[in-house]
C-alpha cells in the first residue's frame, strides 16, 4: 500500500473500532454509525481506487466486534429484564448461526440464523429516547423482535447471503426500483404518522440518546467488587455464557484470519481456558478488594496478565506453537469483552432489582 492507501485504512479501521465503544454511553447513535461505517466502508475504499485484500473476512470480524459490544451494553444499560432476556437470545443464536457459516461454508445458515439483535437493539433504543422500555411486556418484545426477523432481516439476509445480489447493480438494471422503495417508505412513514402515532401513549420524558444513569449503589468499582464477591462464582453460568460468547467469537476470527495453524476445537478449548482464569482473576480481585474505577487502566492491566498467560503456555509448548500476532488479536478481543462483562453485570443485576420493585407499574402495548 502506498502512503494515501494506509492513511485511508488507518482512519477507516480505526473509526470501526473506536466508535462501538461508544455504545455503552450512547447506545443508538453508536450502533447507528457503526451500522453506517459498516455498510459505506467499502464504498469508500473503492472511491479512492483502493480494493482491499481478505475485505470479507475484515469486514466480519469487525461485524462480530461491534455487536459484540452492543451485546455487553445492554448489560450495563437495558432497564427491562424481558427486553433483555430478548436481546441475549437473538445475540447468541446469531453468533451460532455464523459461526456454524465459518465452519461449514453453507450460506443459508446465515438465512436460518437471521442477523435479528441488530435491529432489535435500535428499536428498544428508540422506544427507550421518550419512553420507560419497563412498561411493555415480554409479549410486546417478543412480537418486536418476530416483526424484525420476519419483515426486515429475512429478505435482507436472502438478498445478500443467498441471492448475493448487489443494491447498487439491481437499481442500474431496474430503474424503477428506486422509486418504489421511496414510495413504500412514505407509505410506511404515513401509517406511522397518521395512525399508529396519535395512538401512542405520551412520552415519559423528552427525547434523550445518552444511556440512562448506573444505579447509585452501582456506581463505584467497591460497589461492583462487593457485588461480584457475594454473587460471582469461578464455575458458574456467567463464566459458560462468556466462554461460549468469546470462544465462538474467536473460532469466528479463527476461520477469518489467513494461515491460522490451528483448528476451532484447539482454538475454543485455548480461550475458554483463558476465559475461566480470567473468571478466578475477576472473583479474587473483588474479595481481595483490588480494582479501579479507570477502565483504560483495568483494560491494560488484564492485557499484561494475558499476555504473560500466554507467553508461559508458548514457552511451555515449546516456543513456537502460538502465532504471536493473531494471539494478540485474541488477547485484545478477550480482555476487552470479559473486563466489559465484569463490570456491567452487577450493573444489570442491580436494574432487575430495581426493575422488580416496579412491577406495580401498568404495562401498555403499541395500541394503548
Amino acid at each position: 500500500m502506498g502512503a494515501k492507501e494506509t492513511l485511508l485504512v488507518t482512519l477507516v479501521v480505526g473509526l470501526r473500532f473506536l466508535v462501538p465503544l461508544l455504545i455503552p454511553r450512547y447506545p443508538l447513535p453508536a450502533v447507528v454509525a457503526s451500522l453506517v461505517l459498516d455498510a459505506a466502508d467499502q464504498s469508500i475504499f473503492h472511491a479512492f481506487g483502493y480494493d482491499p485484500p481478505h475485505y470479507q473476512s475484515y469486514d466480519k470480524a469487525m461485524d462480530v466486534y461491534y455487536l459484540a459490544i452492543a451485546y455487553v451494553a445492554t448489560l450495563r444499560n437495558w432497564t427491562s429484564p424481558s427486553a433483555y432476556r430478548v436481546a441475549r437470545f437473538l445475540y447468541f443464536y446469531r453468533l451460532v448461526g455464523v459461526t456454524a457459516f465459518e465452519l461449514s461454508g453453507w450460506r443459508t445458515l446465515l438465512l436460518i440464523f437471521p442477523n435479528t439483535f441488530e435491529y432489535f437493539f435500535i428499536a428498544y433504543e428508540v422506544v427507550r429516547a421518550q419512553r420507560d422500555p419497563r412498561r411493555y411486556t415480554l409479549r410486546f418484545w417478543i412480537w418486536v423482535a418476530v416483526l424484525i426477523w420476519v419483515v426486515v432481516k429475512l429478505p435482507q439476509e436472502w438478498w445478500i447471503h443467498v441471492a448475493q445480489l448487489d443494491f447498487t447493480d439491481q437499481l442500474a438494471a431496474h430503474p424503477s426500483m428506486g422509486p418504489t422503495i421511496v414510495a413504500a417508505l412514505l407509505m410506511v412513514g404515513a401509517v406511522y404518522w397518521w395512525h399508529v402515532r396519535p395512538r401512542l401513549s405520551p412520552p415519559d420524558w423528552p427525547v434523550r440518546v445518552a444511556a440512562d444513569p448506573i444505579p447509585d449503589d452501582m456506581t463505584t468499582w467497591q460497589q461492583r467488587a462487593d457485588w461480584t464477591a457475594v454473587n460471582s462464582a469461578v464455575l458458574s453460568s456467567t463464566t459458560v455464557e462468556k466462554v461460549a460468547l468469546v470462544g465462538l467469537i474467536s473460532v469466528i476470527y479463527g476461520e477469518a484470519l489467513p494461515g491460522l495453524d490451528v483448528t476451532a476445537w484447539q482454538l475454543f478449548v485455548g480461550i475458554a481456558v483463558l476465559v475461566v482464569v480470567n473468571a478466578a482473576i475477576s472473583v479474587g480481585s473483588a474479595r481481595g478488594r483490588v480494582g479501579t474505577d479507570n477502565a483504560l487502566v483495568a483494560f491494560v492491566a488484564r492485557v499484561g496478565i494475558n499476555t504473560s498467560l500466554v507467553l508461559v503456555a508458548r514457552a511451555m509448548l515449546g516456543g513456537d506453537r502460538i502465532d504471536l500476532p493473531a494471539a494478540a488479536l485474541f488477547l485484545a478481543m478477550l480482555s476487552l469483552l470479559t473486563l466489559l462483562h465484569d463490570r456491567f453485570l452487577p450493573v444489570h443485576a442491580a436494574r432487575v432489582t430495581s426493575a422488580g420493585f416496579d412491577r406495580s407499574r401498568p404495562t401498555e402495548h403499541m395500541s394503548t
